[in-house]
């Protein structure tokens, strides 16, 4: 896994953490040597990511279990169920993509057994890498699987592009051996499941659209559970306002609206406070129309440039003639993933992949 987490985080696995699972090891293995992993674990924990401390909880686990990987993978996993806190329990996949590649068999079925705990998409990846086929093939049956967790690592394990982890180049050259997994999801009874199948075509729509679009085109889309992940899926696609992605959620061509005003309030505003835009618009369609109205914030970059932001307001079906009047707040503070800088922010309207006004606002902060 990459290092992209928030520093807060890595309390997760504070010395305390390190000693409950000592504890829940020796309660399942009485001669782990706990003496010599807290040894290893606690004396370099201050300086530490999340990350180097999941890790290193790995390697301490190994060197205080002198035993065959079998012999391990059983201890660790009559620990899994003593262990309180489910991101914690992201070191039993990972002890085992780190000791576990030459029993590929064994390692796949302790995965299979770890991620109802918490989740073993990130460790899946290093057997994906090590035998394609064979990891697919395994994870194809998964996705069958009567437990959620399961055929939802079948989809999280296989995305081109997971968060926190290495990219399958592969994958993201050629998306078509997953093809039997998502097809096998289309239809998930689980939320938890659909959202990985809809955030998987969404990585895919970065380097193949008309893939995605063709794949979803060859699914039943009247099914609600197969639209939810369809409409998901292409929400990168929908916000750029592509016309193919629009049609698959019903909107079949441009806007026939008038819009009598598009306000934003107020025209000033410190970092910290909100702003509000004001839509007000009339249908011109002589029949109803289907609208998803969206808004573009130009973000005022470090260099002076801007970075447009699409944002998701309302989607909604208008009757010939009727007026809709549409209100939204949006706070400007800075968080690790955006910083604010001041200058002159334009914002757009965008009504079916067109924009159709515009307006601006000045962000000042209290350090300048």
């Amino acid at each position: 896994m990459e290092e992209t987490s928030a520093p807060a985080l890595k309390e997760i696995f504070d010395a305390a953490r390190f000693r409950q699972m000592a504890k829940d090891v020796s309660s399942v293995y009485p001669r782990f040597d706990s003496k010599k992993f807290l040894g290893l674990t606690l004396p370099p924990l201050a300086e530490q990511s999340l990350l180097q401390r999941m890790r290193s909880m790995s390697h301490a686990l190994h060197a205080s279990l002198p035993l065959p990987y079998t012999d391990v993978v059983q201890v660790l996993r009559d620990t899994a169920p003593l262990v309180d806190r489910s991101f914690v329990t992201l070191v039993f996949p990972d002890y085992v993509s780190v000791y576990g590649r030459e029993h590929f068999a064994l390692s796949m079925e302790a995965l299979k057994y770890f991620t109802p705990f918490g989740s073993s998409e990130f460790a899946v990846r290093e057997f994906i890498r090590i035998d394609f086929a064979r990891a697919l093939k395994t994870m194809e049956k998964w996705s069958k699987d009567k437990d959620e967790h399961v055929r939802r690592l079948a989809s999280e394990g296989t995305r081109p592009r997971l968060p926190w982890s290495f990219r399958l180049d592969r994958l993201i050259v050629d998306p078509a051996p997953v093809a039997p997994i998502l097809d096998n999801l289309r239809e998930d009874p689980s939320l938890y499941v659909r959202k990985s199948v809809a955030n998987h075509l969404n990585d895919i729509t970065k380097d193949h659209p008309e893939w995605v679009l063709t794949r979803l085109q060859q699914w039943n889309l009247d099914h609600p559970h197969t639209s939810w992940i369809a409409k998901r899926a292409l929400r990168t696609m929908i916000k750029r306002g592509d016309a193919r992605a629009l049609a698959v959620i019903g909107v079949t061509g441009p806007a026939e609206v008038a819009v009598k005003t598009f306000q934003i309030h107020p025209k000033s505003v410190r970092l910290g406070e909100q702003v509000s835009l004001a839509l007000s618009c009339q249908s011109l369609a002589k029949k109803p129309q289907k609208l998803v109205i969206d808004y573009i914030v130009h973000y005022v970059k470090k260099a002076g440039h801007a970075n447009a932001k699409v944002f998701k307001w309302k989607e909604l079906i208008l009757g010939p003639g009727e007026v809709v009047a549409l209100e939204k707040r949006q706070r400007f503070q800075d968080f690790t993933t955006r910083v604010h800088h001041p200058g002159l922010h334009k914002v757009e309207l965008m009504i079916n992949g067109q924009v159709l006004a515009e307006g601006e606002f000045r962000l000042t902060r209290n350090d300048h």
